[in-house]
């Protein structure tokens, strides 16, 4: 029996694939059960990203070669609430250097209520986001002034949005500098062209293809639910499905304005702390929205959190 350290680079339900980064040699693993009981409320005990200490069954007939026996403690990580049980939550990726949030105006059109929860969990754990604007070769000849509109959304947030097309490689340079010797999760809804920004960063990667699992857990499910490739360039991106919502989890609604950082900026100016910058008097946020300082799409997404008492959905 031997032991090692290494990341996980793949989920594939209740088995997984690790690697020895930055060798990129993969291997199957499956958990420990007293690792899963030991996730408490998560319905995800291992994240894509999770530095694991492992032991291997070097002998010739292991059912099970690598077992993964403990967690190491992560940088950071990104959690939603759980889609179908509100008191649990879900990490998506752990030990990230970057989000990369990508959207798209249309095809499908964004939600900014969606994107804002994604960006206040991002806050929340001090993950570097970026925002990705994807598929401008499709409309934004028609519509750019919609394109100006939402930019200035954001750039009054202090966040950069990144216009993309996996299709006439705009956009792509800068995107593979931002994932340059970085780990970087791409998330975004589904049809938003996350598996074709990878495929532009590197033309030899398919995300599609599970060759890997196909090989190794023949006759067991072998859909990936979250995995990370290497980038030729440098650096790691991890795709994820494609979400249909993001709950927010463990954020009391007194904390929420703290992440948009536009509202924390001038929070210290309204007359009475705390303040829930909704009825209260004298209140710099409101008086930061009606001067144009704060977008209302970012505050009208505030309000929503706050009205919140289960869980997200679009």
């Amino acid at each position: 029996m031997t032991s090692g350290i290494a990341t996980v680079v793949k989920n594939a339900g209740s088995h997984f694939f690790l690697s020895e980064l930055p060798q990129w040699r993969l291997f199957p693993a499956v958990l420990r059960g007293k690792v899963r009981l030991e996730a408490g409320t998560s319905t995800n005990p291992v994240a894509v990203g999770d530095r694991v200490r492992y032991e291997y069954d070097v002998t010739p007939d292991a059912e099970h070669p690598a077992v993964i026996t403990e967690i190491l403690d992560r940088t950071n990580h990104l959690i939603r609430k759980s889609a179908n049980l509100s008191r649990q939550s879900h990490v998506i990726a752990a030990n990230l250097d970057m989000a990369l949030l990508v959207v798209s105006l249309y095809f499908p059109e964004v939600k900014l209520p969606f994107l804002d929860r994604q960006l206040v969990t991002c806050e929340m754990f001090k993950i570097p986001a970026t925002i990705v604007l994807n598929k401008v070769d499709l409309y934004r000849s028609e519509v750019q002034d919609e394109v100006d509109a939402f930019k200035s959304i954001y750039a009054r947030a202090g966040y950069k949005v990144l216009e993309t097309s996996a299709k006439t490689g705009e956009g792509i340079p800068e995107l593979r500098e931002l994932c340059r010797d970085r780990l970087c999760l791409i998330s975004g809804e589904s049809g938003v062209g996350k598996s074709s920004l990878i495929r532009a960063l590197d033309p030899s990667l398919d995300p599609k293809v599970g060759k890997i699992s196909a090989a190794h857990l023949q006759g067991k499910h072998t859909t990936s639910l979250y995995e990370m490739y290497p980038l030729a360039g440098g650096g790691y991106v991890i795709d994820t499905p494609g979400l249909r919502g993001f709950g927010l989890y463990g954020l009391e609604k007194e904390e929420i304005s703290k992440y948009f950082p536009e509202m924390l900026r001038v929070a210290d100016d309204c007359k009475f702390i705390p303040c829930t910058h909704t009825h209260e008097p004298d209140c710099a946020v409101k008086a930061a929205v009606e001067a144009g300082e704060i977008a209302p799409e970012r505050y009208n997404s505030y309000l929503g959190m706050l009205e919140e008492d289960t869980k997200f959905r679009k």
